[in-house]
């Protein structure tokens, strides 16, 4: 027996596969649609996938390329009519195990599936990440595995990591992924949101108070510094910490010892720090509210998660992560129409991974069919975001959306691109850094093709 995923936009053809194929023992995933197939692929983790070659938005040869992308030694059988036959046949040069043509005979597709299972050997599991970490985070994005590479490099050091990136994007996640990749991993790990916490019991919270310290200081408190001995704590949003706290932190960094409100004495501490913010740290020096010596304390190393936006090929497969996420064990799983992940798929996101998750849990809650309407998605969107940005939202989307694609057409060539702009330099890397935007990094997308 063996796990097949059957990929095809017509439903009776879906059905009788499925009835020829479990007849013969195998266990069947179908899916109406590419997008479904690759948001179903993780969980059911085919051994052979048989697609159409002809299907509406995502067609089977885009589909071929994303699930070799993820599994390279996935055994692919292509569907074909006869009219797409050469189509099918370049397929097989780019490691297409095989393609049939529409009619095709029960005995001969059996006979394939047997002979691509063979060839395959044990049953496949997914090769686009086969690091031994960060399996919270779902992707198959080229820049979010780029991204997990460099993680795995960096979290063997101890060298203290700034995640830079938007709200919403799993910064949290990526910084228990390095927790996770480094030799700390088993001892604690601790976060804390440093735009949560009152100025004036930030400093109990992470250094720790003896009794009696001040008012309401019943008992000694262990801080957060000392809670993570030996492992990480993890700074989320440390552009929204108070500036006369900054230098106390800073101190702790570079003396690596802390003392507790109320103690005259420091206790070594052992820990790794990682930080984040979705703030412009380097703006935010120049308006006199993040200090530059803590700021290169933090940032010996940064790292960056794209928008939602940019990793569009991931929404199918988030949307289905969380599905199963917020589905009860007992009942059937629920999956997007096809109009629905055509809707998910091209929204803007300003939310981010956590804006989708909202949307998904309230059609999830709405949805009383098994099939997911696009009209449950357009009202949750519209519930969660409005119909109508903000002039400020508006403006900082189409600025940073005319500096992405100026960026693409000069290759990452800031000096075209600001001539293009018709903005000098100065100003233009300013906008650069105000939307976090790196232009080596569209000269690194251009070269992988």
């Amino acid at each position: 027996m063996a796990r097949i995923m059957i990929v095809d936009d017509n439903e009776d053809i879906r059905t009788l596969l499925t009835k020829r194929l479990q007849a013969a023992g195998h266990e069947i995933e179908s899916a109406e649609s590419g997008e479904h197939a690759l948001a179903y692929a993780p969980t059911f983790q085919p051994q052979l996938v048989i697609t159409d070659l002809r299907m509406a938005n995502m067609d089977g040869m885009t589909l071929f390329e994303k699930l070799k992308f993820n599994q390279p030694t996935l055994p692919i059988i292509i569907i074909t009519a006869h009219g797409t036959i050469s189509h099918a046949v370049e397929a097989t040069k780019q490691g297409a195990f095989s393609y049939l043509t529409k009619p095709f005979d029960s005995a001969e597709l059996l006979a394939d599936i047997d002979s691509a299972l063979a060839t395959s050997g044990s049953p496949q599991q997914n090769e686009g990440n086969e690091l031994s970490f960060g399996h919270e985070i779902v992707t198959q994005n080229r820049a979010v595995l780029e991204t997990l590479k460099q993680t795995e490099l960096v979290a063997r050091s101890d060298a203290s990591i700034l995640i830079q990136s938007e709200s919403g994007t799993g910064k949290e996640l990526l910084a228990k992924a390095i927790h996770q990749a480094s030799d700390r991993k088993d001892f604690p790990f601790i976060a804390l949101n440093c735009g949560s916490v009152p100025a004036e019991l930030l400093e109990s919270e992470l250094f720790g108070h003896r009794k009696g310290a001040f008012t309401g200081a019943t008992h000694e408190h262990e801080g957060l510094i000392q809670a993570a001995e030996g492992g990480t704590l993890f700074l989320d949003e440390i552009g929204d910490m108070p500036l006369q706290f900054q230098v106390k932190l800073l101190r702790v960094l570079q003396e690596k010892e802390v003392r507790p409100v109320g103690s005259t004495q420091s206790r070594s501490v052992n820990v790794r720090v990682v930080s984040a913010t979705h703030r412009d740290l380097k703006q935010s020096i120049v308006d006199k509210q993040f200090r530059e010596d803590l700021y290169y304390r933090l940032n010996v190393v940064q790292l960056e998660l794209p928008p939602l936006r940019e990793r569009r090929d991931d929404i199918p497969l988030l949307a289905q992560h969380f599905i199963e996420q917020l589905t009860p064990k007992h009942r059937a799983r629920k999956h997007f129409s096809t109009d629905a992940m055509g809707i998910l798929a091209s929204a803007s996101w300003p939310g981010n991974i956590r804006q989708l998750r909202n949307v998904v849990e309230q059609t999830l809650v709405l949805s009383h069919t098994e099939i997911i309407p696009a009209s449950l998605v357009k009202r949750a969107l519209k519930e969660d975001f409005g119909d109508i940005r903000s002039f400020m939202e508006a403006r900082e989307y189409f600025e940073r959306e005319y500096l992405t694609e100026i960026l693409r057409i000069t290759s990452g060539n800031v000096t075209q691109a600001a001539h293009m702009a018709k903005r000098n330099r100065t100003e233009f890397y300013r906008l650069l850094r105000r939307h976090h935007l790196e232009p080596h990094l569209f000269r690194q997308r251009i070269s992988l093709g």
